[in-house]
Parts: C-alpha cells; sequence; structure tokens
C-alpha cells in the first residue's frame, strides 16, 4: 500500500507521517509537500505538492492508494484547493482520500466550518471512497499560550463555562493513521474529540497546579479577545476565527462525548494535566 500525506511538512502531517511508520511499517509512505526539502528530514518519499498549484498535482499523486487530505491553512478559497486535489486524485486512480474536517462538520456554527462543509459535500459527491475524520478543537491551540498567560499572569479566552473536548495533534494524527491505514474505514464518518471535556477555568487551575501560583481565567467579550489575539502578531482573519470558536464553544460547539478518539486509536487521548505539563516545561 502507497499513502501519500498533504501538507507533510506541517505539525499534523508530520505527526501523521511518523504515527504511519509504527501503524503501517510495511506501507510505502509519501510526503506530499510545497516545499519537498523541508520533508526530507521525515525518512520517507517526498514529492512536490502546491495546493495552489493544480500543475503539481497530477504527478504527486501518482500511484497512490490512499491520499491524506490534511486541510489547507490558507484561507483563500480552501474548497477550490481541495477540489483541485480530490479531482487530481479521482484522475490518478487513487483508491480513497481520508480529508481531516472540523467536528459536527455542516452542522458546527464556527467561521471555520464552512469551509470543511463544502469539501466534504466535494468530496462525497466525486463518488470516490472516503474517510471523513472531523478533528475536535487542538488542547494546543489552548496550551500554545500557557508560557504568555504565566508572564501575563492570567488565561484568557472568550468560551465562558463551555466545555471543551480538546485532544492533542499526537492524539488525531494517530487516528489519521490508523485509518489511512486500515480496511474498513471506507465511507465513514468519525467525529473525533478527547475523552475529558474541560472548561477554560479548569485549564487555568491545571496551570495554578502545574506552576504552584494562582492564574485565574479572564473570561472577555470576542471582540476584545480578537484584538489582543492580533496585538500578538496573530493576522486579523485567523484572530477573529480563534475568537469566534471561544464564543461558540461557550454554547457548546467544541464539546463532544462519543469517544470515537479513543476507540480509533486504541488508548485514551492525552490527558489535560500532561499537555500543560509538556506546555509549560
Amino acid at each position: 500500500m502507497k499513502i501519500g500525506v498533504t501538507g507533510a511538512t506541517g505539525q499534523l502531517g508530520r505527526l501523521a507521517l511518523q504515527s504511519l511508520k509504527l501503524r503501517a511499517p510495511d506501507a510505502a509512505l509519501v510526503a506530499l509537500a510545497r516545499t519537498p526539502d523541508r520533508a526530507a528530514d521525515l525518512d520517507v518519499e517526498t514529492r512536490a505538492l502546491d495546493y495552489t498549484d493544480p500543475s503539481t498535482h497530477a504527478a504527486a499523486l501518482a500511484g497512490l492508494d490512499v491520499v491524506v487530505l490534511i486541510s489547507s491553512n490558507d484561507f483563500n478559497d480552501r474548497p477550490g484547493q481541495h477540489r483541485a486535489i480530490i479531482a487530481a486524485a479521482q484522475a490518478a486512480g487513487v483508491g480513497r482520500v481520508v480529508y481531516t474536517s472540523i467536528l459536527k462538520g455542516p452542522n458546527s456554527p464556527l467561521i471555520l466550518a464552512a469551509d470543511h462543509a463544502v469539501t466534504e459535500g466535494d468530496l462525497i459527491a466525486s463518488g470516490m471512497p472516503y474517510t471523513i475524520l472531523r478533528n475536535g478543537w487542538y488542547t494546543e491551540n489552548y496550551t500554545a499560550s500557557l508560557p504568555a498567560a504565566l508572564k501575563a499572569g492570567a488565561v484568557i479566552g472568550s468560551a465562558g463555562a463551555g466545555r471543551l473536548s480538546t485532544a492533542t495533534r499526537a492524539d488525531f494524527a494517530e487516528a489519521i493513521a490508523v485509518v489511512a491505514a486500515q480496511p474498513g474505514h471506507e465511507n465513514r464518518i468519525y467525529e473525533l474529540a478527547g475523552d475529558a471535556s474541560y472548561t477554560l477555568a479548569d485549564l487555568a487551575a491545571e496551570l495554578s497546579r502545574t506552576v504552584g501560583r494562582t492564574i485565574p481565567y479572564q473570561d472577555l467579550p470576542p471582540a476584545t479577545y480578537a484584538d489582543i489575539l492580533k496585538s500578538f502578531g496573530l493576522p486579523e482573519g485567523l484572530a477573529a476565527a480563534i475568537a469566534d470558536a471561544d464564543a461558540h464553544a461557550a454554547r457548546g460547539a467544541l464539546h463532544d462525548e462519543g469517544g470515537a478518539l479513543s476507540g480509533l486509536i486504541g488508548r485514551p487521548t492525552t490527558s489535560l494535566a500532561d499537555a500543560v505539563r509538556q506546555a509549560v516545561g
């Protein structure tokens, strides 16, 4: 079996390839990246694939049995970029596409969900065998800011008392490896989220326990939170999307108790305590 992973030099793509090495040691793996040289350390075959350059698609996807389509992080017509990859995979005779979507798919109220809903529809309409992984929020979306929270003396956000069922990128990457390498996942849609939910106040309490001093959670209006994120250097669109996700999380948009992720990977998802310890050393 030959499995290609798009976005191979990104954080999720790298972890997916590392998981595939463990889960599918006999599979031939291909790192598909806009700059293949940046994937050389992965020690697998590399091919050039640029989401925005269709001239790279045919050669990149030739001879692959499974393509893991990790959603583009370029917000300029993401559905169009994904649609071009799906069409090229179909033309190349790829056997199945595994797509990383968003928790609750078309039913999610998040700004980010609209593009994913379009791609899910395009993939299903293509007639190709598919597997859709509706990934929940990454724990790292919160823990990456914990060093800054320690300096500022507070965890900030706009999620109120909403419960978050996050999981780490490594957890989601392992699920990618499982469904890409094993049969039985054709034309399936999985809602993936962490086993144990928490609030941002719980996150602040866990951080406080870890560092031995009190770090409170400060809930902010979404517009204020977005402005602060922009002041940290985030692009305006990304800052708005993160604040929007928090606002909807306050009403349950990032909460799921289905347990499908741990069921796929055969172990509990990474605990909040472990994620916090890793983030702050």
